[in-house]
This record gives C-alpha cells, sequence and structure tokens, in this order.
C-alpha cells in the first residue's frame, strides 16, 4: 500500500478558513506534526510517495481534496476554493506513472467530501462540493463500478469532518465513527454507527491504513472506545495543523491496492 503526500507550504498561514477563526499557525511545527503523521503512516507499512511540492499553495498539504483513489483509478477533482484549482495539475501529474486518470470538468468537488464504504461513494453536499460536482463525479463513477450517493452534512467543512468508515472491527461490523452533530448515520446504509465521545468532535475524522488506524490526538475516550472494538489506535497530534480545518484524512492520499 502507499500514502501519496505533499510538503507544508510555508505559506500555510494564508490556509482557507470555513469554520474557524484564523489564528496564528507555527509553520515548523505544522511541518514537524506531519513529518510525524508520515511516519505514523509508513510504521503501518504504507509507502510514503510525496507529490510535487507547491510553496506557494497555502493548502497543498491537504492532499486529499485534489483526488479520489479507487482501486486503480484516480479522479482528478475541481476544488471548491478557487485559490486551490492551481493544485489539481500537479496532483495529476504525480498520480499518473500510477493510475488511469480522469477528471471532473463540470461543478465542484472536493475529495475531502467523499467516503467510500465498498463500491458506494458517499458525498457531502457542502460550501466545497456542489451537485454539478456531484453529478461530475457519478457520471465518471459508474464507468468504473461505483455508485455515487449524495450525503447532507452540517457545521462542518467536510463530510469526512463529520464521519469516517475505520473499516470491518475485530468482530467483522463495519463501524461508522461518527460526529452526532454534523451528520445522520441513518444515511450511511449497512453500517453499525459510533458516535464519538462527547466534547471530541475531531475523532469522527480517521484514517485507516493498512491495520492501523490513525486518529488525531486529544481524544481519548473516543480512542478508547475504538480500542475496545479491537482497533490498532495510533494517536498523532495534529494540532498545529488542525488550526487550518486539518483533519488526518486530509493530508494523505491512501493507494488501498
Amino acid at each position: 500500500m502507499r500514502a501519496f503526500t505533499r510538503a507544508v507550504s510555508p505559506r500555510i498561514f494564508e490556509c482557507q478558513l470555513t469554520h474557524l477563526e484564523r489564528v496564528p499557525i507555527d509553520g515548523a511545527e505544522a511541518a514537524a506534526q506531519h513529518a510525524s503523521y508520515e511516519r505514523a503512516l509508513a510504521d503501518a507499512g504504507l509507502e510514503i510517495v510525496r507529490l510535487p511540492e507547491l510553496a506557494d499553495d497555502p493548502d497543498a498539504v491537504f492532499v486529499e481534496d485534489t483526488a479520489i483513489l479507487l482501486d486503480g483509478h484516480a479522479i482528478i477533482t475541481r476544488p471548491g476554493a478557487a485559490s486551490r484549482i492551481g493544485e489539481i495539475a500537479s496532483t495529476a501529474e504525480g498520480l499518473a506513472p500510477h493510475f488511469d486518470l480522469h477528471g471532473i470538468e463540470a461543478g465542484f468537488l472536493d475529495g475531502g467530501d467523499v467516503m467510500r464504504i465498498g463500491r458506494k461513494l458517499y458525498v457531502g453536499l457542502s460550501t466545497r462540493t456542489d451537485a454539478r460536482g456531484i453529478s461530475s463525479l457519478a457520471e465518471i463513477a459508474s464507468t468504473i463500478g461505483f455508485d455515487v450517493v449524495q450525503a447532507q452534512l452540517r457545521d462542518c467543512l467536510h463530510l469526512k469532518t463529520g464521519v469516517t468508515f475505520p473499516g470491518p472491527d475485530a468482530r467483522g461490523d463495519p463501524v461508522l465513527l461518527y460526529d452526532p452533530s454534523s451528520v445522520d448515520p441513518a444515511q450511511f446504509a449497512s453500517t453499525e454507527p459510533m458516535p464519538v465521545a462527547a466534547r471530541e468532535r475531531a475523532a469522527a475524522n480517521c484514517v485507516r491504513a493498512a491495520d492501523s488506524l490513525i486518529l488525531p490526538a486529544g481524544n481519548p475516550r473516543t480512542a478508547e472506545a475504538l480500542r475496545n472494538r479491537g482497533y490498532n489506535v495510533v494517536e498523532v497530534d495534529v494540532s498545529e495543523l488542525q488550526k487550518a480545518e486539518a483533519g488526518v484524512t486530509c493530508m494523505s492520499l491512501i493507494d488501498e491496492r
């Protein structure tokens, strides 16, 4: 398995913000935390593949928004923030040797709004993803064997800010990890909903890396509940990156093959 990542821009303090007030971001600390995140992926057995650096693009480290990896295919998105459109050519260049490329050509779509469960892609209608972008994705996805289902969210940046799919637990139950204030779990079929602990909203965003489950540090009760279900939880401090509305999924593109 591989994880595609990109370096933290020295201009990350100029990042796009939707739900958070702007506060100072320590670029050196953000880069150090990103390096720890990459080490967690590597420790889980993933090969780290760095996409070309984009020093002048403040949000460039958040590679998840620029592509969707589906087996041997990569769908290059059209991010909803105008400042991020320039990132997609670089992502396409980095992924081209490894995948068959497809492109969203109408509407807007952030990869952070797309959650895969089996052959279904749940896509959140958000401030960064519109109905036309979802339709464009559905057209492409149908040609490679995936169905698209529109999902509703509230009070969060992306769908995967409020809900992620950790994969089966030790008993084989398909756990859905979610923040009750952000999504209604009933819209995700054939899953077993597990709410995050109170005041641990950030824990709803986790990333499955081989046999490990990477969770942002600072969510002890949710981490314990996941361990009790048999997950190998790895907690990573991303507090400086969270000032840029980051989650642990948004800083990598996981090739699950």
